[in-house]
């Protein structure tokens, strides 16, 4: 049996094996998604490039996926879309496999995943809570292994909560990088497309297919000059009431990218919670009516069969807003925008818990729409300032996850998504020549978020020599004995990017184990034997910087 057939006989067990249909709305029929694997596996065979081939996927039922129906979480409102939409047609292009689409708070209307006729979705670690809405189904059918990815949407924070709750990684793009046609609006000028995964380096690869960079030009950002990233923090009494353990746990999170080297900055987080407010409470929410009001006003006139009440009173609420009202609410909304703007000015990114704190199913049902405000506090203004998003595990409290999110400039995606990942397991290499401070190959190092170590030497058990490459660089090679101490710098960087570096390792550099002065071993910088032919031993130096200076 290939793997990809394997892969999908696991889901379909995995599915029996955790009794949760609340998640799904509509389910391929298991012989359909074999027969896709099949043709996927006759493809590869042929050659054909396939980088998600295998991949399954999971789709928020409110966007198109051709053969199944598109409900927005509403039976009434159903329709047969023929053709996938976009951002669907993309991944299964690179040959991801779609399983199925997810259950959602209706008209992608809340942030706890309790607001769908077909069920609430409880969250994977502790079916009592909250799993986060509106992309509820879809991040816990990633949590639970059933799918590698998800799609949601993210208006107000739908692709980051679900993800805080369910122990997973969200990434909400630029506005506009990820085509929205085929999607059932919610709110159509600040809608995005998100993706779940277990990982970020899955969540990123998933990403780079989604989008469209030509959909919305890209602007010439400022440069930023190499250095410590630059994370800014709200003083902790500007967060408000978090559950218990939560600040803690933020606290770690903050000094644990302070740890891998980033600056940390005082940031007045007044102007975000303030926007975040409106998106409710002010005019903003009557989008909400232009995308499906006039459906909701005709199906409460026939008796409202299979609409959820709470989402019903927000969407014909919003009806009445006077239009004077909007004009005031986007003449405060540009003003509180400059302020953000201006406090996130001198920062690559700001730090925030991704939500509050985690309510019970039963908390939300005594106060549906005080708990739902409540976890929009850090999320809602995202898309109203046109930022990007990157939702992130930090660990646990009580033994739930715990997740927080970086929050930068529009069209910073990639550069949030780097910082992420000081979140992420460390690792560490040892660098003697290009790469060194201040060396030409250093700037690789800093782009892959690397961080400053310390100087130190290796153990006596190698010999440096002068390649003849461009740019000029060493090749250490381990002798044993005959062999003498080398100047090295010790990095830190996320465990993904050392792979990215070593991909990228042109012969007849390879990446090896270094033993250090102090008798520890790190992967580093080291020469296939076969370049030295023609190499200058340069070990008398005692280092690359050295010779350079001294030669």
């Amino acid at each position: 049996m290939s793997r990809i057939l394997s892969r999908v006989h696991a889901a379909y067990a995995r599915i029996e094996a955790v009794g949760r249909p609340e998640i799904w709305i509509g389910l391929r029929p298991r012989e359909e998604v074999e027969a896709e694997a099949r043709t996927l596996d006759e493809r590869l065979t042929r050659g054909e490039r396939l980088p998600l081939a295998g991949r399954l996927l999971a789709v928020k039922g409110n966007i198109d996926v051709a053969g199944l129906p598109t409900t927005a979480g509403c039976p009434a409102y159903a329709y047969e879309p023929a053709v996938d939409a976009p951002v669907v047609a993309r991944l299964r292009a690179a040959g991801a496999l779609v399983l199925g689409t997810t259950n959602l708070d209706q008209f992608a209307t809340g942030l706890v995943g309790t607001r769908s006729p077909y069920g609430a979705v409880r969250n994977a670690h502790d079916p009592a809570r909250v799993s986060g809405g509106s992309s509820s189904g879809s991040a816990v059918a990633v949590a639970l292994g059933i799918v590698d990815l998800a799609l949601g949407t993210d208006t107000a924070g739908s692709g980051r909560v679900p993800a805080a709750f369910n122990g997973i990684v969200g990434l909400k793009p630029t506005r506009g990088l990820v085509p929205t046609e085929g999607v059932v609006p919610a709110c159509s000028s600040i809608d995005c497309v998100t993706v779940f995964a277990r990982t970020l380096p899955e969540a990123e690869r998933a990403l780079a297919h989604m989008t469209s960079p030509s959909a919305r030009p890209l602007p010439a950002l400022p440069a930023r000059a190499p250095g410590p990233w630059r994370i800014a923090v709200p003083p902790l009494a500007q967060l408000g009431e978090l559950d218990e353990g939560w600040a803690e746990a933020y606290e770690a999170a903050v000094s644990q990218v302070r740890t891998a080297g980033a600056e940390i900055r005082t940031l007045d987080l007044t102007p975000f919670t303030e926007a975040a407010a409106m998106l409710y409470e002010g005019a903003f929410v009557a989008e909400r009516y232009t995308a499906v009001g006039a459906f909701v006003d005709k199906l409460l006139a026939e008796g409202g069969e299979g609409l959820d009440p709470t989402v019903a009173g927000i969407i014909t609420r919003a009806r009445d807003i006077p239009a004077h009202r909007l004009y005031t609410d986007t003449e405060r909304l540009t003003a509180l925008r400059t302020r953000a703007l201006a406090e996130l000015a001198d920062a690559d990114a700001l730090l925030l818990p991704t939500a509050p704190g985690h309510p019970t199913l039963a908390e939300v049902t005594a106060d549906p729409l005080g708990a739902n405000a409540r976890l929009g506090r850090f999320t809602n203004s995202t898309n109203l300032f046109d930022l990007a998003a990157a939702a992130v595990p930090a660990g646990e409290v009580n033994g739930l996850p715990f997740g927080v999110m970086l929050v930068g400039p529009a069209f910073t995606d990639e550069r949030l998504a780097t910082i992420a990942s000081l979140l992420q397991p460390q690792a560490r290499v040892a660098v003697v020549g290009a790469h060194l401070t201040g060396q030409p190959l250093n700037p690789q190092l800093l782009s892959l978020g690397a961080v400053f170590d310390r100087t130190t030497t290796t153990a006596p058990l190698y010999r440096l020599h002068a390649l003849h490459t461009t740019p000029a660089k060493p090749g250490l090679v381990h002798v044993g004995e005959g062999g003498a101490q080398i100047e090295a710098e010790v990095w830190r960087l996320p465990a993904e990017a050392l792979g990215r570096l070593l991909t990228a390792l042109p012969r007849p550099m390879t990446l090896g184990s270094v033993q250090l002065s102090d008798g520890s071993r790190v992967p580093g910088f080291l020469c296939e034997p076969g370049a030295l032919k023609e190499a200058q031993d340069i070990t008398e130096y005692g280092g690359w910087r050295a010779y350079l200076n001294g030669r």
